[in-house]
C-alpha cells in the first residue's frame, strides 16, 4: 500500500464517515488504523501489520476469519441466490438454518423469527411478548422487568429496557417506563480488592419486588450470567434460575438477551444451559453468523407462538419485518459455523482455554491499579482504578482505558475499552500460545499506563 493511497483513505474517513460510539472530535485529530484484511484469528492493517483480535471484531468472530469452510458456504450461495425475501416466499437456506438453530437451543425454543442485529432481536422479543399478553386477554400487562447496568441495544424500545445512563439518558423522553430493578453484581473470588453485598440479600430484594410489581408486568429481561457493555458485571450464580421461577410463579414471560453471551461465549452454545433454563424468548446475533455476515434472530416457546394463531380476519398476526429477514448468505455462513462447532469440537476444546484465561489472568489482578477481574467462559472485564484502596476511578478526561488498549497495540494486539474497564472477548478459536501473548501484553499495557505517565487522547467508545 503506497503512502499516497493510505492518507487518501485516512483523510476519507476523517471527511464522510461517522462511527459508532465514537467522539468524532477526538478521532478526528488521529490517524486510524485501516483494517483490510484478516487471518485466523488476526486483523491485517493496510500496511501488511497483524495484529491479534482480543474481541472478536466486537464480540462476533467465533471461528476466526477467512474460515475456510465458511468462506466456502457464502460463496456457494452467492453461485445460487444472495437473497430472497421471506415476506410471502420461503427460502431454502434459510428453513435449513433455523432448524439447525433450533436443534441447539435450549429445549422448548421451537420457533424461529429472523431479523439483522442484536437490536432488531431484542425488540422482536419485546413487541412479541407485548403482544402475548393482549392476545390471551392481559391487556393491562404493559411494563418491562429490567435491571441497572442493561445493554439490550440501540434502537428505542432495547433502549427503553436498557439501563446505562451515559448511553441512554438523554433519550428517556422517546423511552416507554419500565420497572427498574437492582442488579446482584459481584466481583467473584479470588479477584476482588474491595468489600462486596451480599448476593444473597441482592437476590432476595429481586424477589421481594417482582412479587409487587408482576400484576402488570409482560416479562423480565436478562443477559443471562453476565451484563455486557456495563463492563462484564457478573451475576451470582443461581440468578437465572430465580428469574425463571419468578417469572413461571407470576404469570410473566422471561426474555434473554443472548446477543452477546451466545455461541459459545460463555463455554456452553448458550449461557442459558449453564442453568438449565429455557426462556420464553432468546434473543441471538453477534456469532449467529460466524461474525461473518449481519444477521439475528429471536427464537420463541410453541406457546408464545400459539397465540398469534387465528383467523385471517382476527388480525393475530405479528406485525412485524425486516427487508433481509432470513438473507440467505448470512444463513448459508450461520450453517457453516454451526457445523464448524461440530467438526472441530469448538465446545469441547473451550474448556481448556477458559481456564488458561482464568489461571493467566491471576497475574493481572495483582497488578496496583486493578480492582477486579470479572469472566463468564472468555467475556473478561478488567475494571481499572486511580485508589484500590477507596474504589476511587481515574478522571474521564485521562482516558486511561483507553491509553491500555493503544498501548497493547505495540505489541500488535487490538483490545477494547468499555470506559476503564479492559474488555477481552477473542475468537473461541483463539490458541493457547495467543492466550499467553494476549494476556501478557495486557499486562504489560496495564503497568505501562498505570505508572502514572500521560499519554494522547483517543476515543474509548466501547
Amino acid at each position: 500500500m503506497t503512502s499516497a493511497r493510505k492518507q487518501r483513505l485516512i483523510d476519507l474517513d476523517h471527511r464522510r464517515l461517522w462511527h459508532p460510539f465514537t467522539q468524532m472530535q477526538g478521532w478526528s485529530a488521529e490517524d486510524p488504523l485501516i483494517v483490510s484484511g484478516g487471518e485466523g484469528n488476526e486483523l491485517i492493517d493496510i500496511d501488511g501489520r497483524r495484529y491479534l483480535d482480543g474481541v472478536s471484531s466486537l464480540w462476533c468472530n467465533v471461528h476466526g476469519h477467512r474460515h475456510p469452510k465458511i468462506d466456502q458456504a457464502v460463496r456457494d450461495q452467492l453461485g445460487r441466490i444472495a437473497h430472497s425475501t421471506l415476506l410471502g416466499l420461503a427460502q431454502d437456506t434459510s428453513i435449513e438454518f433455523a432448524d439447525a438453530l433450533v436443534r441447539r437451543l435450549p429445549d422448548g425454543l421451537s420457533r424461529i423469527f429472523y431479523s439483522d442485529n442484536g437490536s432488531t432481536a431484542a425488540e422482536v422479543a419485546i413487541k412479541m411478548a407485548y403482544s402475548y399478553h393482549r392476545l390471551r386477554g392481559r391487556k393491562n400487562r404493559n411494563k418491562y422487568i429490567t435491571f441497572e447496568g442493561a445493554y439490550h441495544g440501540d434502537t428505542l424500545g432495547s433502549v427503553s429496557v436498557g439501563a446505562i445512563e451515559l448511553f441512554h439518558e438523554q433519550f428517556r423522553p422517546l423511552l416507554f417506563p419500565t420497572h427498574q430493578l437492582p442488579y446482584p453484581f459481584v466481583r467473584r473470588a479470588p479477584w476482588t480488592k474491595a468489600d462486596e453485598p451480599d448476593p444473597k440479600a441482592l437476590m432476595a430484594e429481586v424477589e421481594r419486588r417482582v412479587a409487587e410489581i408482576a400484576p402488570d408486568a409482560v416479562a423480565i429481561v436478562i443477559e443471562p450470567l453476565i451484563q455486557g457493555a456495563a463492563g462484564m458485571k457478573t451475576a451470582p450464580a443461581g440468578f437465572l434460575k430465580l428469574l425463571r421461577d419468578l417469572a413461571d410463579e407470576h404469570g410473566l414471560l422471561l426474555i434473554a438477551d443472548e446477543v452477546a453471551t451466545g455461541f459459545g461465549r460463555t463455554g456452553t452454545m448458550f449461557a442459558c444451559e449453564q442453568e438449565g433454563v429455557t426462556p420464553d424468548l432468546l434473543a441471538m446475533a453477534k456469532g449467529i453468523s460466524g461474525g461473518y455476515l449481519p444477521i439475528a434472530a429471536t427464537a420463541a416457546t410453541e406457546e408464545v407462538y400459539d397465540a398469534f394463531l387465528g383467523a385471517y380476519e382476527e388480525f393475530k398476526t405479528f406485525f412485524h419485518g425486516h427487508t433481509y429477514t432470513g438473507n440467505a448468505l448470512a444463513c448459508a455462513a450461520g450453517l457453516a459455523s454451526l457445523e464448524v462447532f461440530d467438526e472441530e469440537g469448538t465446545l469441547d476444546a473451550l474448556s481448556g482455554k477458559i481456564e488458561r484465561f482464568t489461571q493467566g489472568l491471576a497475574a493481572v489482578a495483582e497488578l496496583p491499579h486493578v480492582a477486579g477481574i470479572r469472566q463468564a467462559g472468555v467475556m473478561i472485564g478488567i475494571e481499572l482504578v486511580a485508589d484500590t484502596a477507596t474504589g476511587e476511578g481515574y478522571a474521564p478526561r485521562r482516558r486511561v482505558g483507553h491509553q491500555v488498549c493503544m498501548k497493547a497495540r505495540e505489541r500488535d494486539v487490538i483490545i477494547r475499552p468499555l470506559s476503564d474497564v479492559i474488555i477481552l472477548n477473542p475468537p473461541l478459536s483463539i490458541t493457547p500460545s495467543q492466550i499467553d501473548h494476549l494476556l501478557e501484553t495486557v499486562h504489560w499495557s496495564i503497568e505501562q499506563i498505570t505508572q502514572g505517565r500521560d499519554q494522547d487522547q483517543g476515543d474509548d467508545a466501547p
